[in-house]
């Protein structure tokens, strides 16, 4: 079965396609929002822009026609509105055009589904970290994912953003805060973990203050240096807290923020302590990306069949922990 999967609830549109866990083509172009941080109208025009460009040439690196796709599957949520739209706008265009069935996909299940694939884990601990989300994940016996903790007020994404907008940065997003934070040395910052939720806000702040006292290069490069061993730490001791309460013995990061190497350098020496087995996919596949959600739609669609057009609109607050609210 080829699966052709579109993704649009943030920066991102990609369209992939999947056939029988297989990747045959994986496109994406992203926005570039630079210092303004993401504007809902700009990126649903940039959406619609390169749209057709991106289907065009999945379907071409996948050596297919539209005429061959058997299932089209789309992002439904979490996400921002104005971009979410043209995705789900998109898919229900193809879909009445070619005649084909349609799946709705929870972004979120997505980033974990494909990981768990990659990585060859089954019934993993699962640590997902993105721009707007940071949650500790598991699934129940019915393969339903339940938030063991998550943060409490920003993503882990959000922070390294926002910051990087604070201090002007011309590219403000995590990566190119992960490189002007290397070589830097510690100065202390507050550290926020309830249990195994995370709070951020105040990192965020005394952050900001941090930077403003002293806008020399140097110290600018301490502080982001800073804010992010503080944030990831706190991540690493609310993940390591649940692995304890679960006992689990396979642990896999996904999303956007997994592709930091700091992160999975800390995750990689906690797990080697703790006897656990680490896994991370590609960066690829970690970033939003069509074929991911190509591949859980396979999955979705086996289980529950095509989502009635009825219900084929976005959820923009789509969390992971309603899928047996929303699907079943």
């Amino acid at each position: 079965m080829n699966v052709l999967g579109i993704e649009s609830t943030a920066h991102t549109l990609s369209i992939g396609i999947v056939r029988e866990g297989k990747v045959l083509s994986n496109v994406i172009d992203m926005y570039r929002s630079g210092n303004e941080g993401l504007i809902p109208r700009k990126l649903a025009d940039h959406h619609a822009n390169v749209f057709s460009d991106v289907l065009v040439k999945s379907l071409k690196d996948a050596g297919i026609a539209m005429e061959d796709v058997d299932l089209i599957a789309f992002s439904q949520g979490p996400g921002i509105g104005a971009p979410l739209s043209v995705g789900v706008g998109g898919a229900k265009y193809l879909a009445s055009r070619f005649d084909k069935p349609l799946v709705g996909v929870n972004h979120c299940y997505a980033h974990v589904k494909i990981s768990e694939h990659l990585c060859r884990m089954h019934d993993p601990l699962v640590l997902y970290v993105s721009g707007g989300n940071s949650q500790i994940l598991r699934a129940d016996s019915d393969g339903y994912y339940h938030v063991l903790g998550e943060t409490l007020d920003m993503g882990i994404g959000n922070l390294f953003d926002s910051f990087a907008r604070a201090i002007e940065m011309k590219e403000a997003h995590g990566s190119a805060l992960a490189k002007l934070a290397e070589g830097g040395k510690y100065v202390e910052l507050p550290y926020t973990v309830k249990g195994m939720n995370l709070v951020f806000s105040g990192l965020l702040t005394a952050a900001e203050k941090a930077a403003k006292k002293d806008r020399n290069a140097a110290h600018q490069r301490d502080v982001a240096y800073s804010l992010m061993e503080t944030s990831f730490a706190m991540t690493c001791e609310v993940t390591e807290r649940a692995l304890f309460l679960t006992r689990k013995k396979h642990l896999i990061a996904c999303g956007g923020v997994a592709q930091n190497r700091r992160l999975q350098q800390m995750l990689q020496t906690m797990c080697e302590e703790d006897e656990v087995e680490f896994g991370v996919a590609p960066d690829e596949f970690n970033r939003d990306n069509g074929a991911m959600i190509a591949y859980a739609g396979s999955l979705l669609f086996k289980r529950y069949g095509p989502t009635p057009p009825g219900k084929c609109d976005p959820i923009t607050n789509y969390r992971i922990d309603r899928m047996k609210e929303i699907m079943g």
